[in-house]
């Protein structure tokens, strides 16, 4: 949620750094945006409601100078999005951009407006810009207020703060699960939410622990703890290039995104399968024989997108490991009061490994002693520190808000997790894991080829994006990727879609059919095919408009679906991804034949790091 960039340095205007970075982070949030350098001794702000193209038109019409600086784009949480609400907020001499959600928000609000302090938004962030005013003005310096402010607060904050009594310094903080980095170049320093925002500028970067805070200048930074005692945090190198954060000739991010997924999965598959050898090497995350036979359950958590990868990562690792797993969305997860000890694990997904309700989950499980891994794209984000293992995707940067390499990548690692657990426990090696694997290494040619369909899919959405109703229907482990689909429809075209396991079509959609109603269909070749064609048959009774996901040469579906789309067969387990492309592919043409925002959809955020 929210995206928040700083500048300070000799090489640009900051104005320039903060938009450019702004744009790179419009996917976290684009109810409003805005910006404030400090020129001389005087800041000066400038906001605008809505996306950040707005905030460009107002910053023609009045420029801003200056080499320090701070800049967010706002995915709202406390006060509508409005210019008002609009950050940067301002008290006094001090300026805040802030990512999170203040808990306390009311007793503050009502504590300063006792002191007569004047309130003009309705916002929980400018509170923050009062506190530390009030500390500065009590002598304090800019660090000083801001960690003595901060320890006020309750609930999640990644923060910049600037004040025009120090004009050389800007400060960040980070608590709770909103992600801050902060890179260096010559003689000039950056922070940011996300990497995509210092790409252009440095790759030298750290990333904010809870309770620090860094001192930025013109001659790079420092971290120190609440007690303003000096800590180290690694430097990370960062490998991206810049180009692949950017759309690259593709007219959305997440068109591009869907076709970088073969390289994806290469990267995600690396060097952790050695053909020769019939191996896995999961980057030395190890499982001994009593370690792997002593497992009672692995709990599975995430949100969104990364929960159905994880209910597809159910069937994997039941059926080949032979270890019970369950599936909780991580909102749900440490509510119901789940049972846990050190005979299991839990499996926390997140592409950002920021994700608020993840990570509350994983603590849940760690603090009743289970083993912890986690699956994310970030290193050095919050949920990968704090895990026992981190078994990384390697999807690069994902800055569409609807998720697609990310979510084929996670289900690549859950299966290369279940391989490794499966060949631990003896329950598959030798010739048998061979073949998984060989399987595994053809996937991103296959992906590739199943791409190749994009012409064919857009024809299809041409015949369909009217339709204010979709139906998906999936067995066995193409359930979830029948969920993933309808998600995706959903979030991009704002068509209402259902995914469904098909065998309880009887209990309740079917009465939702008519000619007006696509039903997208995975019918690939399986134990459950027949009963898979008989819930179509029974769609077909009833007009429904059936669009079938078919395996490559079986014609048997031709008379009886009005489109069918030919996928590979990669086995029962791999076809599951190659059956989730033309789904992203099918959500991506009828949004843009809908003519609404592909990789901005309103009211979402690409990370979610409050609850």
């Amino acid at each position: 949620m929210c995206g928040i960039v700083g500048y300070v340095g000799r090489e640009h205007q900051a104005v320039n750094v903060l938009i450019d970075g702004l744009r790179r982070l419009e996917y976290r949030g684009y109810d409003s945006a805005g910006v404030a350098t400090l020129e001389g001794s005087s800041i000066e702000v400038r906001r605008a409601k809505g996306k950040l193209i707005n905030l460009e038109g107002v910053l023609r019409d009045r420029p801003l100078e200056g080499k320090i600086g701070l800049g967010h784009t706002r995915w709202a949480t406390h006060g509508k999005p409005s210019e008002r609400n609009a950050h940067p907020h301002r008290a006094g001499s001090v300026v805040i951009v802030h990512n999170g959600i203040i808990e306390n928000y009311r007793e503050l609000r009502a504590e300063l407006e006792a002191t007569g302090a004047e309130i003009l938004s309705d916002t929980d962030t400018e509170l923050i810009a009062h506190l530390v005013d009030a500390e500065i003005q009590s002598g304090k310096d800019l660090m000083t207020a801001v960690r003595e402010s901060c320890s006020r607060l309750q609930g999640s904050y990644a923060l910049g703060a600037m004040s025009d009594t120090d004009p050389a310094h800007l400060v960040a903080a980070k608590n709770g699960g909103s992600p801050i980095i902060v890179g260096r170049g010559e003689k000039q320093a950056f922070l940011g939410s996300d990497i995509p925002a210092l790409l252009p500028y440095t790759r030298e970067i750290i990333t904010l622990w809870d309770g620090d805070f860094a001192l930025l200048s013109e001659e790079g930074f420092e971290v120190v703890d609440a007690q303003g005692s000096s800590v180290e945090r690694e430097f990370l190198t960062v490998q991206w290039d810049p180009v692949s954060a950017e759309r690259g000739g593709y007219d959305h991010f997440m068109q591009k995104e869907i076709f970088e997924q073969p390289r994806a999965i290469t990267d995600t598959i690396g060097t952790r399968v050695n053909e020769a050898e019939i191996s896995i090497d999961l980057d030395s995350i190890e499982f001994s024989r009593d370690q792997a036979d002593s497992l009672r359950s692995i709990s599975l958590v995430a949100c969104g997108t990364a929960s159905y990868a994880c209910h597809v990562g159910k069937y994997m690792i039941e059926q080949l490991a032979g270890i019970s797993c369950e599936v909780d969305l991580a909102s749900e997860f440490r509510y119901r009061s789940p049972i846990l000890d050190s005979d299991s694990m839990l499996v926390a997904v997140s592409q950002s490994g920021e994700t608020a309700d993840t990570l509350a989950a994983l603590r849940e499980g760690r603090n009743q002693g289970a083993r912890v891994l986690s699956i994310c794209n970030v290193r050095e984000s919050t949920i990968a520190r704090e895990s026992d293992d981190v078994l990384y995707t390697h999807a690069g940067p994902e800055i569409g808000v609807a998720s697609t390499k990310a979510f084929v990548t996670q289900v690549v690692a859950l299966y290369l997790l279940a391989l490794k657990l499966a060949h631990v426990r003896g329950r598959l090696e030798g010739d048998a894991l061979g073949e998984r694997l060989h399987d595994l290494m053809r996937l991103p040619r296959l992906v590739e080829e199943t791409l190749a369909l994009d012409a064919e899919i857009a024809a299809i959405a041409r015949r369909y994006f009217k339709a204010e109703d979709f139906l998906f229907l999936g067995r066995g482990i193409m359930y979830p990727i029948a969920m993933e689909g309808a998600l995706k429809l959903k979030e991009i075209s704002y068509i209402h879609a259902e995914g469904y396991a098909a065998g309880e079509m009887k209990h309740g959609p079917i009465a939702l059919i008519d000619e007006n109603m696509p039903v997208v269909v995975i019918a690939n070749s399986g134990p459950l095919f027949d009963k898979l064609v008989s819930n179509l048959e029974q769609v077909r009774a009833r007009d429904g408009r059936v669009i079938a996901i078919a395996t490559e040469g079986d014609t048997s579906l031709d008379e009886k679906a009005n489109e069918v789309v030919h996928i590979p067969d990669l086995g029962e387990f791999l076809t599951s991804i190659l059956a989730v492309v033309p789904l992203q592919l099918l959500a991506y043409h009828v949004a843009t034949l809908r003519g609404t925002d592909v990789d901005q959809p309103r009211n979402l955020a690409k990370s979610v790091t409050v609850e």
